[in-house]
């Protein structure tokens, strides 16, 4: 999600006013401990960036196992590559894999397809009898995809295919690549990968994992020194996290750090990384582990960047998000209300990171089971406010405005039992 600080990646916007009431329900699954008959295609259990064993699922990491020589697929040893041809159908597949751009290219292409259908499938009643903007019909020509949105447009506006978006995504970023623009040119052309261009608001949900799919697919063939590989492993990692695909989401990210770290990436591009990182354990239940990342990728980009820093705002949120979890109330108000003036001073009222922040500071006034009359009305009073601007700016169907109306809702109800419990004055006294 994506606001640019460098041109290989993309700090994730968390969709923070959701995080603390959506639950933590997605739990790791074990890997498979034997090798059992696979169906003619890539077993399900084979990631993205794909890092493990086709047939068992062992984790390879990067680097480990064998491949096979002709498609790249990726085996834990001879005894998996030897029973996932005999008996997985991968001697039906290797050629076809091969002449699409080995493993990965077809595991990307795989994936893509997949998520398209979900999108348009999930968009289906609000696009009917609509057309796309990009190429004016409701079927695509090609694929005969349906039509999605999933950005901040309202009314007849907004409507498209995933493959125009990622088409118009792709030759706005060639020619910025043809041309040698510049890293803040090469981010504003690569910003149509996440963020539509009517209403420049973020794509949201399976739209957004399905643009992620699109980016991975479109550069997983480049060398990974390149940035704009790194860049589509980031919208891909994003975008898995945006459908709550959370346990995919990290096996990307943590592939990505290994990466970055094989290549020497910047301490920048790093802190990237695991902020994103850090954000997806939490949604995980892996709330200590991830206030310690938070802490530290603060600690950084303070640092590097200085509090006055768009970025800096944004990751200050996200560590105040997990002392919120964790019930350190006290320490996330001090944090928040260090961040409040600055974002609303450099962004404006109006901005969906300000929005974020104020409604962080509401939660962790109005969650603290020692709040005060006064805290549980300053949280009504500061969710009615950005909950006015939400509406106005990104509208009523987007889900960072009906989070802030949930929680609105919440903070009410909180300061009218807290208010019918107060002891009243006696009469005449």
């Amino acid at each position: 999600m994506w606001c640019w600080s460098a041109p290989r990646g993309a700090l994730r916007e968390r969709s923070a006013l959701g995080a603390l009431g959506a639950g933590l329900s997605h739990l790791s699954p074990g890997l498979r401990q034997s090798c059992p008959t696979l169906p003619p295609r890539l077993s399900s259990a084979s990631k993205m960036i794909l890092t493990q064993c086709a047939v068992c699922a062992t984790d390879l990491g990067l680097s480990l196992g064998k491949k096979c020589g002709r498609c790249s697929t990726r085996y834990c040893g001879a005894e998996c590559q030897k029973q996932h041809w005999e008996q997985g159908g991968h001697d039906k597949l290797c050629k076809k894999i091969k002449k699409t751009g080995g493993a990965e290219q077809y595991n990307a292409n795989t994936k893509y397809a997949e998520a398209v259908a979900v999108a348009a499938e999930a968009c289906a009643e609000d696009t009917k009898g609509q057309t796309c903007y990009i190429c004016t019909q409701a079927l695509h020509w090609k694929t005969k995809e349906g039509l999605v949105r999933g950005c901040s447009c309202r009314g007849t506006a907004g409507f498209a295919h995933v493959s125009c978006l990622a088409e118009q995504a792709k030759i706005l970023v060639t020619e910025a690549e043809e041309n040698n623009l510049d890293a803040k040119a090469m981010n504003e052309r690569f910003r149509r990968w996440w963020a539509c261009s009517l209403c420049e608001q973020r794509y949201h949900g399976v739209v957004r994992c399905a643009l992620g799919w699109a980016c991975w697919k479109t550069y997983v063939g480049r060398a990974e020194t390149e940035q704009v590989r790194g860049m589509a492993m980031t919208q891909l990692g994003n975008g898995l996290s945006e459908a709550g695909r959370y346990e995919d989401a990290v096996s990307v990210y943590d592939a990505e750090l290994a990466m970055k770290r094989r290549l020497g990436a910047s301490e920048g591009d790093m802190l990237l990384v695991q902020s994103n990182l850090a954000v997806t354990y939490e949604e995980l239940g892996r709330s200590e582990e991830a206030l310690r990342m938070k802490r530290d990728v603060y600690s950084g980009y303070v640092r590097l960047h200085g509090e006055e820093n768009r970025d800096t705002c944004q990751v200050a949120e996200n560590y105040a998000l997990a002392l919120i979890h964790l019930k350190r109330f006290e320490e996330a108000k001090s944090l928040l209300r260090k961040t409040i003036p600055v974002v609303r001073r450099v962004l404006g009222d109006n901005d969906g990171l300000t929005l974020r922040v104020r409604g962080v500071y509401a939660q962790a006034l109005y969650f603290d089971a020692e709040a005060t009359l006064d805290d549980l009305r300053e949280a009504v009073t500061t969710l009615g406010e950005i909950e006015r601007t939400a509406r106005r700016v990104l509208g009523s169907t987007h889900p960072a405005t009906m989070y802030i109306e949930d929680n609105l809702r919440h903070a009410r109800a909180a300061l009218r039992a807290r208010e019918e419990a107060a002891p009243r004055p006696a009469p005449g006294g």
